[in-house]
């Protein structure tokens, strides 16, 4: 079973959003107008050249990635060497097992590839015993370390192929996003399933059960039989449920209505294009010493006794499929997904050569999930998922994971990326738990993209540590008016529902109550009002302009502090706070860059930053 993604989203929808049209808006429009109609006609991006940006016009030129340094990607050097360490931390104990035997980071933003680093070891274990939880493993001399081109089995990443390859189609007129699935695939019927369409196949919606046995079936028609007897747990469109047998069906109807079979498609229509050699089906018995090993696999963990997995694919029901299947089964290496990366976040196109227009990519990192809190979801991508992205999770982030050890992250608000290749699986599942590495190497990714001040200078920073708080306490101030004010510039990337930032007055220090205040985004806008004194979630990664009346104070002393909270198991990439300034009419009470009002300030759990 190639269970990745089946963890339990934690991320939900953020406070706060750009202008104009939103990605959530969008695919609102897009059921609203319905299937391959809005790709032809409500959207831009017609023809190769049409519509996009300047990042695609420079993809169109023929541009490609390229190795540089951590400045040359705008990115800081220190946070970036972090990424490295954290996916090394987990070759030890994690907690008791190492989480992977070797693992492949790759990290860049823009064209410009910062950091690829092997670790680790791609072929160590021979085999294990599933009685003492003891491995075998190869002679020092025959085990296989771990580099940058190591192949990959991807696990569940392969989804994300399956998926370009089916919006593909809808570009062409051959398949419509809302029609029922039936329609494609005739014997895909009975018990509900005439009313699964295709958009909930490529959302997880379609209601039907996550999994099921095909390595028990000898035969395709055996195979055939057991998906065409499957029936919908749920009525579609009435859950959000991650399955397997989604895009097993997509795969399905791709091959029904091209004509060719997945892995033919993978070839012609994606890896081809794009050059990515080093990604396809079914790799060759030549790539096998250049290819991470995955699991022993025996009963009762795995469904088939096969031995130490190795260049073959892990997963039972996609090796009984032959190894091309639509859920599972592609091999790669990083700089391959790091290409794919570049494609999506330039539009659909990467060194001249398009794979899709820039309309489609949007439907990949569109939200059809609203109904679905903590489940955003694009066209086959997960969107704004915490658990794995870690603070490069936005409500723009797309990617995915993948049970062997994969992930990718796509994070277009500041056109990074981050792709963790691990084999985790070797020598056996049991080993690793959850999506730690993920999460600490996004952690560290999203520290690496700065954040600066208009005037250059340090401001307040919160920090991002789990379960982290502190204040920022402003020295007593006595206003004379009701007219006074604070003032500020605050930036805040918090967790919804698990972190924030609040404002507060005291008349002594020590009974806090919020103060309400209002923000405008430093883009223009409608100001936003925070009644309750605190503001968390998504604000877009840019500068607000905070303000806070005081006129309960008048003549009175006060005290006011800025406090931050993470109280959840992840967090976003914190909260900064700057040009402090609290005045009224015909007098300036405080100011954060005059030196005496600065020694004042106490500062708990907050530090002073340049970025």
């Amino acid at each position: 079973m190639d269970g990745s993604g089946t963890g339990s989203g934690t991320g939900s929808r953020a406070a706060g959003g750009g202008g104009g049209l939103s990605r959530r808006r969008l695919g609102a429009r897009l059921l609203a107008l319905g299937g391959v109609l809005v790709l032809h006609a409500a959207l831009p991006g017609q023809g190769a050249a049409a519509g996009g940006g300047a990042a695609e016009r420079r993809a169109l030129q023929g541009l490609r990635l390229r190795y540089g340094s951590a400045r040359q990607a705008g990115l800081l050097e220190r946070h970036l060497e972090g990424v490295a360490e954290e996916a090394r931390r987990f070759l030890g104990p994690s907690p008791e097992h190492p989480y992977y035997a070797g693992a492949v980071v790759l990290a860049g933003r823009g064209r410009t590839i910062a950091l690829h680093r092997a670790m680790g070891d791609a072929v160590r274990y021979a085999d294990y015993d599933g009685h003492t939880d003891r491995p075998r493993e190869f002679p020092a001399a025959e085990r296989i370390a771990m580099t940058e081109d190591t192949v990959f089995d991807l696990a569940s990443l392969s989804k994300l192929f399956t998926s370009l390859l089916a919006v593909q189609q809808m570009e062409r007129g051959r398949l419509d996003l809302e029609a029922p699935v039936e329609r494609y695939l005739p014997e895909f019927t009975g018990g509900g399933k005439e009313a699964v369409t295709v958009r909930q196949l490529l959302t997880h919606t379609s209601g039907l059960r996550s999994w099921a046995p095909f390595y028990q079936e000898s035969t395709r028609e055996g195979q055939l039989r057991l998906l065409w007897s499957v029936r919908p747990q749920d009525t579609p469109g009435t859950v959000y449920r991650y399955s397997d047998l989604n895009l097993i069906t997509l795969q399905l109807l791709l091959e029904r209505i091209t004509g060719r079979t997945l892995d033919v498609l993978l070839r012609e229509e994606i890896t081809g294009p794009l050059g990515m050699h080093r990604t396809r089906y079914n790799p060759p018995p030549s790539w096998r010493r250049v290819t991470a090993a995955t699991e022993v696999q025996r009963p009762p963990w795995s469904g088939l006794d096969r031995g130490l997995v190795w260049g073959e694919v892990h997963d039972e029901n996609a090796y009984a499929l032959g190894g091309v299947a639509g859920h599972a089964g592609v091999f790669g290496t990083a700089w391959d997904l790091a290409v794919l990366s570049r494609a999506l976040l330039d539009g659909g196109v990467y060194a001249g050569k398009r794979i899709l227009r820039p309309a489609s990519v949007e439907l990949l990192f569109t939200d059809f999930n609203t109904a679905f809190p903590g489940h955003d979801h694009g066209l086959g991508f997960e969107l704004y998922q915490h658990w794995y992205m870690g603070a490069l999770a936005t409500p723009h982030s797309a990617g995915h994971t993948g049970f062997t050890g994969t992930s990718l992250v796509l994070d277009p608000s500041t056109d990074s990326f981050l792709v963790l290749l691990g084999n985790s699986v070797h020598p056996v599942r049991t080993w690793r738990a959850g999506s730690a590495p993920r999460v600490a190497t996004g952690n560290r990714l999203a520290r690496a993209v700065p954040v600066r001040t208009r005037h250059g200078g340090p401001a307040w920073y919160s920090g991002m540590e789990t379960g982290g708080s502190g204040t920022l306490t402003l020295p007593p101030l006595t206003p004379a008016t009701g007219g006074a004010r604070l003032r500020c510039a605050v930036w805040w990337d918090t967790v919804p529902g698990e972190g924030a930032f609040h404002l507060e007055a005291s008349a002594d220090g020590l009974a806090w109550e919020p103060l309400p205040f209002t923000t405008v985004r430093s883009t223009g806008g409608a100001p936003e009002s925070w009644p309750r004194g605190s503001a968390g979630g998504w604000s877009g990664r840019i500068w607000h302009r905070l303000e806070a009346p005081l006129p309960a104070w008048a003549g009175r002393e006060v005290r006011l502090r800025f406090r931050h909270s993470a109280t959840g198991r992840y967090v976003g990439r914190g909260v900064y706070v700057d040009v402090v300034r609290v005045a009224e009419r015909a007098r300036l009470l405080f100011a954060g860059d005059r030196p005496a009002d600065a020694a004042r300030v106490e500062a708990a759990g907050w530090t002073r930053s340049t970025d």
